[in-house]
């Protein structure tokens, strides 16, 4: 595993760079004839990286027709709910580019959870490629990471960290209750390029465990990330950096 840090002053200079390097891995992409998987996150500093993708030039320039989105989980509300992270990757993006609708493939969280965790791990390996280990393998994989460590919908001490086989899973948030779906690990650790955006001071102690890889870190689902034949970046902003 190859990782990268990088430091940004603040998460609008982050959300910069990080859209020049998505469009310039698109373009590069599209040049090729070929399609790139993307799964996405929600979160604050996601929507800003959505802005700044639908501003231009980003939002003129980039090929969209060559990017297939995907979640990495979902809350199970309907998808017009203000939780829901489609809506909110819609609001901030979707609805600013022209991509074809057959290229978004979100969660339906508005389904029944044990058929909605069938029906998309069907869809993922419907569409996106398999790696050598038979697991879908995503081009690029965009996380964020909890106050708690927890990263997609994956929980410090849930059975689902566990998980071996499956694509995705169905998460209980372990404070309200709420279910969602999110993909595993192995299919997480299966990406070509796997990135955390993380922002705020209150991160950076967990942050600093992680990267010193301190004996406890690996009590954080975040800690377990790591991308066998990928690269796992690191997108920090200088307050969740302090510690390093």
């Amino acid at each position: 595993m190859k990782q990268e840090i990088y430091t940004f002053n603040d998460s609008r200079e982050l959300a910069n760079k990080l859209a020049e390097y998505f469009h310039r891995t698109v373009r590069k992409t599209a040049e090729s004839g070929e399609s790139l998987f993307v799964a996405l996150s929600g979160g604050t500093t996601p929507r800003i990286f959505f802005e700044r993708l639908a501003a231009p030039p980003y939002r003129e320039e980039t090929p969209w027709k060559n990017v297939h989105f995907f979640w990495g989980d979902e809350r199970c509300v309907q998808p017009d709910n203000s939780e829901s992270n489609f809506k909110m990757a819609k609001d901030s993006l979707l609805s600013h580019i022209t991509i074809p609708d057959k290229n978004i493939h979100r969660i339906m969280g508005e389904n029944p959870p044990q058929s909605e965790v069938k029906r998309y791990e069907k869809e993922i390996k419907d569409y996106v490629p398999k790696d050598r280990n038979g697991h879908p393998q995503f081009d690029w994989i965009f996380l964020g990471m909890g106050k708690d460590g927890h990263t997609a919908s994956l929980f410090p001490g849930s059975p689902t960290l566990q998980e071996k086989e499956a694509v995705c899973v169905i998460a209980v948030h372990p404070a309200s209750g709420q279910k969602r779906i999110s993909l595993t690990l192995p299919v997480i650790n299966s990406g070509k390029r796997v990135s955390f955006l993380v922002t705020g001071e209150e991160k950076a102690p967990i942050v600093e465990e992680i990267l010193k890889k301190t004996p406890s870190s690996l009590s954080y689902p975040s800690a377990r990330v790591q991308p066998a034949d990928g690269i796992l970046e690191w997108y920090l902003d200088k307050p969740s950096a302090k510690g390093l």
